[in-house]
């Protein structure tokens, strides 16, 4: 059996494991962290995986360090686990076969910024609600906004989204350029700042999105934008999930400049009500933003609330103070808190998928119907302007009868979205939760080709093994 076939079938050896936590230790002194506690927080998963401890934590501060930890760990085929805030959802961040886990949170400089070009160079540890604050008096702002206050590196590696996305786009979309550590711990960058380039391959998006199973990012170029002039945000009842859906679709497919438009069911809106104390009708409700002008956010807010009157929605109120809009949408972010509300005591177990926008009510309404019929607790809410939406499953994790239920009717939920012609994720990532689904969405031949590139890039397969593609594949 080969290095490579040993490390991605088992732990380390210990006498390598031994001598890279040995080594690790002189170099980084109190930074190489090896207590219970520690390495349980970085392998938690939020998800139906159990914890998956990394058998050491590293907090390194610069490039280079973080290319010494991974060149020490080739040498030994030891496993390295990449890790900014812990936020995402999907398994990314267990070490199912131990290693040595990079934590980046000490990387959180912002390296340089450039205004004429709309562009800021970061180091992957800042988080998006420190660039922003670093930025405002520039009359600049980073738009993606996945809720949680995520890890700029993190956001990068799981191609994150948000409820900007339906006007901004995605991770993917506001990417310039990244510095990478390869897994041989050599550092590359992946382009220039020029806004656009044809010249070879597009490395920047290979490493987007590929959840540290390649490489791990140590710099990112970011695209940024200018704050709006004038920010119009409110909140549309409807009288059923259809509608509100039906009313996105036709806000979409007219054109309208929606900057954000957030589905809230009704269970939902009574879990924010019960949390932040809102007063919000607990039926089906939109949340709505427009950027522009003041005359133009004006214009826009009397086409939508047309286009909602069509779709029996209504009346359509405005939050024209900060502090409401500010009000609204941390309710919004804070749906995963609030839905414990609705069960308290209970796991909530948050999943996602994504489908065509015109598939998107037929979709949400057969899950909501689902959730009914199998008595499960699933409040749902969407970046529904992009198709995208999500449900936060609330159960008994000590209960198996009650957990075998909730898993199979999330898998219900993401082969609905599957056979709509959707993705089983459209930005929490696959990490261990989704692999099983790739085969199904991507098809044998494309598995192949990203099991390739994995080989390729990583032939030890010491980048964050066990997720996203299998090495078998």
């Amino acid at each position: 059996m080969g290095e490579a076939q040993a490390a991605c079938q088992g732990r380390p050896a210990s006498e390598a494991l031994a001598a890279v936590i040995a080594a690790l230790s002189a170099q980084f002194g109190n930074r190489l962290v090896t207590s219970q506690a520690v390495r349980e927080q970085h392998g938690h998963t939020l998800t139906w995986v159990p914890n998956q401890p990394p058998d050491a934590v590293v907090f390194p501060q610069s490039t280079e360090e973080v290319a010494s930890i991974v060149r020490l760990c080739a040498a030994h085929v030891v496993p390295v686990i990449p890790f900014g805030t812990g936020t995402s959802l999907e398994g990314h961040v267990n070490a199912p076969f131990g290693g040595i886990c990079v934590d980046t949170s000490l990387m959180k400089a912002v390296v340089e910024v450039h205004p004429e070009d709309l562009s800021v160079t970061v180091e992957p540890g800042l988080t998006r609600k420190a660039l922003n604050e670093y930025l405002r008096d520039m009359g600049l702002f980073f738009p993606i906004d996945p809720g949680a206050d995520a890890s700029i590196g993190g956001m990068v590696s799981t191609r994150a989204s948000g409820t900007n996305a339906v006007r901004y786009g995605t991770m993917k979309d506001n990417v310039l350029s990244l510095s990478v550590v390869t897994p041989q711990g050599e550092v590359i960058k992946t382009a220039r700042r020029a806004k656009k380039s044809s010249t070879g391959y597009d490395l920047t998006r290979l490493y987007t999105g590929a959840e540290g199973t390649l490489g791990i990012i140590t710099g990112i170029t970011l695209k940024l934008s200018g704050i709006p002039e004038a920010v119009s945000a409110g909140i549309c009842p409807f009288p059923s999930v259809r509608a509100a859906c039906d009313a996105v679709i036709m806000t979409i497919q007219s054109g309208l400049p929606v900057a954000r438009i957030e589905l809230l069911d009704a269970l939902t809106v009574r879990a924010c009500n019960n949390h932040a104390k809102l007063g919000l009708p607990e039926t089906p409700l939109l949340l709505v933003e427009f950027h522009g002008t003041d005359a133009g956010v004006k214009e826009q807010a009397e086409r939508f609330g047309e286009i909602a009157a069509e779709f029996a929605g209504g009346p359509f109120e405005w939050a024209t103070k900060l502090e409401d809009r500010t009000k609204l949408w941390q309710a919004r972010h804070d749906v995963y808190w609030a839905q414990l509300t609705l069960r308290p005591g209970s796991t909530p177990i948050s999943t996602d998928v994504c489908v065509p926008i015109s598939r998107l009510a037929d979709c949400v309404e057969e899950t909501a119907r689902d959730a009914e019929e199998h008595h499960i607790l699933a409040p749902i809410v969407g970046h529904v302007g992009d198709g995208n939406f999500h449900c936060g499953v609330l159960l008994d994790m000590n209960d198996p009868d009650e957990v075998a239920a909730a898993r199979e009717f999330c898998e219900r939920m993401v082969l609905r979205a599957l056979d709509m012609d959707g993705t089983c994720s459209g930005e929490h990532g696959v990490g261990q939760g989704k692999m099983k689904y790739l085969l199904q969405e991507h098809g044998a031949a494309t598995l192949h080709i990203m099991a390739q590139i994995k080989k390729a890039l990583d032939p030890l397969n010491i980048m964050n093994p066990g997720k996203v593609v299998a090495w078998e594949t």
